[in-house]
């Protein structure tokens, strides 16, 4: 498979599921804006309604030369040919600046599992024959995954491995299981916020829904976290593996900790806003401490 590497996303991006909440005119504003102040990449999921390749094509349409990456599109959402048939039109209109993430969005299915289904679902897009012309660059799809088997499938089978909310021990063994040519990103969410009871009780707000799901309460018995960890909102141990808080150099330091351990890029999301409110004044500081010509190394 042709390599996530050769987008040159960086290494840290913009995660954020706030374009849900906005308006067409405010996504093309805070795009515009971004890419102006030099992020290379802007990473976003497909849940509350918008269709995640028609969201995409607008913001690659509002751009000149920031990658544009759906983290992910639910394969539930389209058939296998339709994915195929849009990411490879995205791939001819705006040439390296588009990757394809695939996941299983989280939706139960009766009878498959999260594998089994993305294999089908694989099958699916590579057995495809089309009319359409091939795109003027290679069309590169990454799969989401936490667990050994799906990154390892990931790793054989796409151009790269997103795994969203990981520690960082888990970042490391991402590493060991994708080899050291797969590429490697992560989701991490940050929370500008110092005084330890408030930035706690927010993110425990935000990890609620994880803490509280039997898959992710296994993966989380995985890493060794304990029932007392994950039990009454999660223990300010998993609170703060999970979601790193506090003044600007702090979380820096923290996100630094991803690539030591292996990672290639880190989609940065900035929790803690409300509904359709921006983060525009975080990313700015993000932007000035982690791209090249910012302050804080």
């Amino acid at each position: 498979m042709n390599s996530m590497k050769a987008l040159e996303l960086g290494a840290f991006g913009i995660y954020t599921f706030d374009f849900e909440n906005q308006p067409a005119a405010q996504m093309r504003d805070s795009i515009q804006e971004l890419e102006e102040r030099g992020w290379r990449s802007f990473w976003f999921p497909e849940l509350l309604g918008r269709d995640g390749l028609t969201h995409a094509a607008f913001l690659l349409s509002c751009t000149e030369r920031i990658r544009i990456v759906n983290a992910i599109a639910q394969i539930w959402s389209r058939e296998a040919r339709w994915a195929y048939g849009a990411a490879a039109l995205l791939a001819d209109a705006y040439p390296d600046r588009h990757a394809l993430g695939l996941g299983f969005g989280g939706v139960s299915r009766p009878g498959t599992t999260p594998l089994t289904a993305m294999i089908k679902y694989l099958d699916e897009m590579d057995e495809l024959e089309t009319p359409n012309p091939a795109p003027r660059a290679p069309m590169r799809r990454f799969l989401a995954a936490y667990g050994p088997k799906m990154i390892a499938l990931a790793r054989d089978r796409s151009d790269g491995v997103q795994v969203y909310h990981a520690n960082i021990a888990h970042t490391g063994r991402a590493r060991e299981i994708a080899g050291p040519d797969t590429f490697l990103a992560i989701e991490q969410p940050v929370l500008f916020e110092s005084d330890p009871d408030t930035a706690r009780a927010i993110a425990r707000e935000h990890m609620y829904p994880y803490l509280a799901s039997e898959y992710n309460i296994a993966r989380f018995r995985r890493l060794g976290y304990s029932d007392a960890d994950i039990s009454g909102g999660g223990s300010d141990r998993i609170i703060d593996d999970y979601v790193f808080w506090g003044d600007l150099p702090t979380i820096v330091e923290k996100l630094h900790g991803h690539l030591d351990v292996g990672a290639d890029h880190v989609g940065v999301q900035v929790i803690g806003i409300g509904p359709g409110q921006s983060a525009m004044r975080y990313w700015r500081m993000l932007g000035d401490a982690l791209l090249p010509h910012g302050s804080v190394v």
